[in-house]
């Protein structure tokens, strides 16, 4: 909607509130009069709520001209607007990260907490930023689209907010980067969508019945998507074999040596270590780093891996879970029971939280069992 609006020449932001406005009127009226064609409609409606605005706003006259002509109510082509929608997101008058956090809250339909979490930032800075980069697209005729790369960390960042759970954001992800494939020939499109596909071949795996998590080394492998991993892996091959490595063909190849391994026991950490390290070079991100340790901690023992820990800063999320397996994997039961409890305070999602706490009452049995 927001893509049909903007293409027949509403800016940004009053493109938005025409949608929004249409939403509220399709909650209002839709129980008693569902409409045969719910996307004409919307558009419609949003459409008519643009031109209402323009007009009744004396400082936008001059735009009447463009609007006057109002299309009729006839049926919208079924055309997906969505990737053409974060390409316009992606404007050159935005830097790269306010078009990622306006195109996550317009598009993606993130709420600004969630945005705030992906960057690690406070809700009210994130707040900020999607104003600023809302007043700045205001009036912009958005007809330049921006860079692919800005494309693929919105479309990774959508990925993974649905992969969390909080939001179901995962397999429309995966859609638009397929689309963005088959139009754009680029390794590093192909490696996002080889890194979507590890990943999400796996999620089947990442939870039990009751809905808590499961780690990836205890996750029953058989629930994992076979077809999935098949398809992402030779899809990493083919972008591997051009020979411009990227940041995403990395986090694929990571992934796609923890698919490949038929058992925890038998994952190539070794490998994977490398594969960090190639990944540290090509962007660097304390998250990775933090991800590096504790693979270092499985290839080369708990101890090598708390060194790498050390020299991380410890206010990183995830740094005291990483710390807690390490020094239990290191049989240090009591400090890594404490680090767990730690973590979980620290924790930012409920299923996580609950998580570790279990890993905290488990050592806490184990140590009064054993005395």
């Amino acid at each position: 909607m927001l893509a049909v609006l903007v293409r027949r020449g509403a800016d940004f932001a009053a493109a938005e509130d025409a949608v929004q406005e249409a939403l509220l009127e399709a909650v209002r009226r839709w129980p008693d009069e569902p409409p045969r064609d719910p996307k004409g409609w919307l558009v419609t409606v949003a459409w008519r709520r643009f031109l209402d605005a323009a007009r009744a706003d004396s400082a936008r006259r001059r735009r009447e001209d463009a609007v006057e002509e109002e299309p009729g109510p006839g049926p919208v082509p079924d055309t997906d607007d969505s990737l053409r929608l974060y390409f316009l997101c992606a404007h050159p008058s935005l830097t790269p990260s306010s078009a990622v956090a306006l195109t996550l809250r317009a598009v993606g339909g993130l709420t600004t907490r969630q945005i705030a979490a992906a960057y690690l930032v406070p809700e009210a800075t994130m707040a900020q930023r999607i104003s600023r980069a809302k007043r700045t697209v205001s009036g912009v005729r958005l007809d330049r689209p921006g860079d692919v790369a800005t494309v693929l960390r919105v479309l990774y960042l959508v990925f993974n907010e649905g992969y969390s759970g909080d939001v179901d954001l995962a397999a429309e992800a995966i859609r638009l980067t397929r689309q963005l494939a088959a139009r754009i020939d680029h390794p590093e499109v192909s490696g996002l969508l080889a890194l979507m596909l590890l990943h999400h071949a796996r999620r089947a795996g990442r939870t039990a019945p009751d809905g808590s998590l499961v780690p990836l080394a205890e996750q029953d492998r058989t629930r994992w998507d076979t077809a999935a991993i098949a398809e992402g892996v030779a899809v990493l091959q083919a972008a591997l074999a051009r020979d411009r490595l990227g940041e995403f063909q990395a986090q694929a190849a990571i992934a796609a040596l923890h698919a490949d391994a038929p058992t925890a026991a038998e994952t190539d950490w070794v490998q994977i270590v490398e594969w960090y390290d190639e990944l540290a070079a090509l962007t660097d991100n304390p998250v990775v780093r933090l991800n590096r340790a504790v693979a270092v901690g499985e290839a080369d023992g708990p101890r090598a891996g708390l060194a790498a820990l050390a020299a991380l800063d410890g206010s990183l999320p995830r740094h005291t879970a990483a710390r807690a397996y390490l020094h239990e994997r290191a049989g240090e039961l009591p400090t890594a029971a404490g680090l767990y409890a730690r973590a979980a305070r620290e924790a930012v999602t409920t299923a996580e939280r609950d998580h570790l706490v279990r890993q905290a009452a488990r050592l806490n049995t184990l140590l009064r069992e054993g005395g």
